[in-house]
């Protein structure tokens, strides 16, 4: 008996399924691979841990929107130093997503998501009492470290605890529970911060992190991937790639684009990432094989995916700024404002679903992309110095909307364009996708709204955030485009020609197919 088996024996549990590069488990292998033996909690404990940790996780994504408005009165700092209090979190949580689930196939799925969830613990803590700016921002960016390790983990020990019969209902009610953390990120974030200190969008994190520690040794089993293997080259091209284009974008307004620091982070950056796609082509094992590309249907989903966080997430975190510093609402008012766009998709997502379901689901996100386009180019020309909120509502609707359409079918979209084996890693590519783009799109916006406009006064930052705005809208518009990419669902299993080209087997026949 292995070492390996034996510790997995130890805990009365059978190894999962393998592995794709984000922990999710191969929907080929056998179910009963993934089923839990051991004498630890059920389902419901699996549940309620996994759920909690996803909470903490995607909540910091949006939380600190509405904050930082007061944290840049209270600490200091320029315009790209909030960015940074953003995009350090976002950027180190893309960049190790999908190495933090291979870290957890091969030395514990359990082990890591708790030295992750532990990290992410710590760096909050620290994050509250940071004496200065760039502190927190150090503090930020080691949170990422910890959500990365994390949350690609959450799903995979849910699916080793519950059974097959049952993972449908789990899943939704652990997609409703990230869902909830992301729309009220931004009201939780202004009513902490109005109401007690900014500080504590951070300590709330400590106790819930504090109370599942225990839980996890206690109730989740032990497991491990099949051959997992860590790409440390691709981790590192990747990283330094992306590091090097956010800081240039980032510095680049006050330092001037011609700077050498800015134009080596830009350049050294952009060779990077060119390395990083080689690499991808050419490895035995990368992280993110660039073979998957080759499918029109897993290429224009992520490209859909990742345009579409760049145009919301800079859009949201220069209008939380605006709300706050032009309009005079309160964090909390603010964050209350904010709902129709971050909350809309709680309750529109299910009609999506039964859309996607009945016509497809590239109709379905190509027009969410398109309302929301639609959305951010009206509150372009509705923004000015003393608009009121009757003017803003439409345009956070049909956002809102928009972007409920786009949340419900996209993981359907991702799931079918590569073949079961290769869904894990095709769902960490996405996830980290989507984290780039949100940490670009605070980078690029904000390197917009500096152009254009700045603090001094209302006018001034209305003057800045209105081109950027138009922006963001043509960047989103452009994802709508690139998801009409996706070929049109099939009712036969796809064109084994075109499998054979996108080096994918053809789905299930309810799926999206990766056809022409």
């Amino acid at each position: 008996m292995s070492q390996r088996t034996a510790r997995t024996a130890k805990n009365g549990s059978a190894a999962p399924a393998p592995t794709g590069a984000t922990g999710s488990p191969e929907k080929s292998a056998p179910e009963s691979a993934a089923e839990p033996t051991g004498r630890r909690g059920g389902a419901g404990w699996a549940l309620l841990i996994t759920s909690v940790a996803g909470f903490m996780a995607a909540l910091d994504n949006l939380v600190v929107t509405t904050a930082l408005p007061s944290i840049r009165k209270d600490l200091g700092g320029a315009l790209g130093d909030l960015e940074w209090t953003v995009s350090a979190y976002t950027l180190t949580f893309a960049v190790l997503l999908m190495f933090g689930a291979a870290l957890g196939d091969r030395f514990g799925r359990r082990r890591l998501f708790m030295v992750g969830l532990s990290i992410f613990t710590g760096a909050s803590a620290a994050a509250a009492m940071a004496p200065g700016i760039d502190s927190l921002i150090a503090a930020r960016a080691v949170q990422g470290v910890g959500a990365a390790i994390m949350m690609p983990l959450t799903l995979t020990l849910l699916t080793a605890a519950v059974p097959a019969a049952k993972r449908g209902m789990v899943y939704g009610i652990w997609g409703a529970v990230n869902g909830l953390a992301v729309a009220s990120g931004p009201l939780i974030g202004g009513s902490l911060t109005e109401h007690v200190s900014w500080h504590w969008i951070f300590w709330l994190n400590v106790p819930l992190g504090l109370a599942v520690l225990p839980l996890a040794r206690l109730r989740l089993s032990e497991s491990f991937g099949a051959g997992a293997r860590l790409d440390f080259p691709g981790t590192l091209l990747a990283s330094g790639g992306l590091f090097g284009i956010v800081y240039g974008l980032v510095r680049g307004p006050a330092d001037g684009w011609t700077s050498a620091f800015v134009l080596t982070g830009l350049i050294a950056g952009a060779a990077l990432l060119a390395g990083f796609v080689v690499h991808g082509t050419r490895a035995k094992n990368p992280m993110l094989p660039m073979r998957l590309f080759r499918s029109r249907a897993f290429a224009g989903i992520n490209a859909a995916s990742l345009l579409m966080f760049l145009g919301m997430f800079g859009s949201i975190f220069l209008l939380s700024q605006y709300m706050q510093g032009v309009l005079g609402y309160s964090p909390t008012e603010a964050g209350l404002r904010m709902l129709p766009w971050t909350g809309m998709p709680m309750l529109v997502a299910p009609i999506a679903g039964i859309l996607s379901d009945r016509i497809g689901g590239r109709p379905v996100v190509a027009v969410g992309l398109f309302l929301q386009a639609v959305g951010l180019g009206y509150m372009a020309v509705v923004a000015t110095a003393h608009a009121s909120y009757g003017a803003q509502l439409p345009a956070l609707i049909i956002s809102g909307v928009g972007m409920a359409l786009y949340f419900a079918p996209a993981a359907n979209l991702v799931m079918s364009s590569v073949r079961p084996q290769e869904q894990g890693i095709a769902s960490g590519a996405n996830n980290a996708l989507r984290e780039v783009g949100g940490a670009l799109g605070v980078a690029i916006m904000s390197s917009i709204f500096a152009a254009q406009g700045g603090y001094e006064s209302g006018q001034a930052f209305v003057d800045g955030l209105r081109p950027a705005l138009v922006t963001g809208s043509a960047v989103v518009a452009v994802a709508g485009i690139a998801a009409l990419m996706i070929p049109a669902r099939r009712r036969t299993a796809g064109n084994a020609a075109d499998a054979a080209r996108s080096g994918s087997a053809g789905p299930a026949p309810v799926l999206e197919t990766a056809g022409r």
